[in-house]
């Protein structure tokens, strides 16, 4: 035999009443959590007994809910009565206004100018706000300046060894200089002969010198040799 029909009134027992509602919050959460999952809604639920007590379920966050409802609601109610709309924007554009002046107030006051109407304090604060921002700029101006020096002091280290390696090059051809000559010449007089020649191309003979050098190409001058006259047969 199938079940009656229940009338939808209050319970008057409260026995009766609360084992209802025991059983129909829960199925009600159960149906709740379903529509999240199968339809992926953001779903909220809030449930008050009788005696008070609060029963709560939601998918994401009961905040998170409760924000979305008022901003859809409010909106609603704007296109709802256009007026609302209008003092909605009358209103943001007076707070923009009045942070515009605010700032337009402060710009003046730090250029030093429109300080009527302040106290000792607050010029105080003002001067105390203006030392910092300097400070804040000096030390960017000095960190600038120190990223320079050290850079240039790091060209400078790489110009002082390329100066360097260019002076053991020197070094090198002055050495094969000293070999060709002696072999071209022998072994007599060739400190004379190969200083001679090495000045005359631009070189310092001293050791530890550090002039730039300036080499170039000359050709060599003609050798004549006296050939003996033959006596006339």
């Amino acid at each position: 035999m199938g079940r009656g029909k229940i009338a939808i009134r209050r319970i008057d027992n409260s026995t009766s009443r609360q084992v209802t509602f025991s059983k129909r919050r829960k199925g009600l959460i159960k149906k709740a959590k379903e529509l999240a999952i199968l339809c992926d809604a953001e779903v909220g639920l809030v449930i008050f007994s009788y005696t008070g007590k609060l029963y709560e379920f939601t998918s994401t966050s009961m905040k998170s809910v409760i924000e979305r409802y008022n901003s859809l609601k409010e909106e609603h109610q704007q296109l709802l009565n256009p007026s609302s709309e209008v003092k909605f924007w009358q209103r943001e554009a007076a707070i923009l206004r009045q942070q515009l002046q605010n700032l337009q107030e402060n710009h003046w006051q730090l250029m030093g100018e429109q300080l009527y109407g302040l106290s000792v304090e607050d010029l105080q604060n003002l001067e105390n706000q203006l030392e910092m921002s300097l400070r804040g700029v000096r030390m960017k101006k000095e960190q600038i300046l120190t990223d320079e020096i050290q850079e240039l002091s790091q060209r400078g280290n790489l110009i002082h060894q390329e100066n360097v390696e260019l002076y053991k090059k020197v070094n090198l051809i002055r050495k094969e200089n000293t070999e060709l000559y002696k072999k071209v010449y022998g072994t007599r007089d060739v400190n004379t002969s190969v200083g001679n020649a090495l000045n005359s191309y631009g070189f310092d003979s001293g050791e530890g010198s550090e002039v730039p050098v300036h080499l170039q190409l000359s050709q060599p001058e003609p050798q004549t040799y006296n050939t003996p006259n033959r006596d006339n047969d």
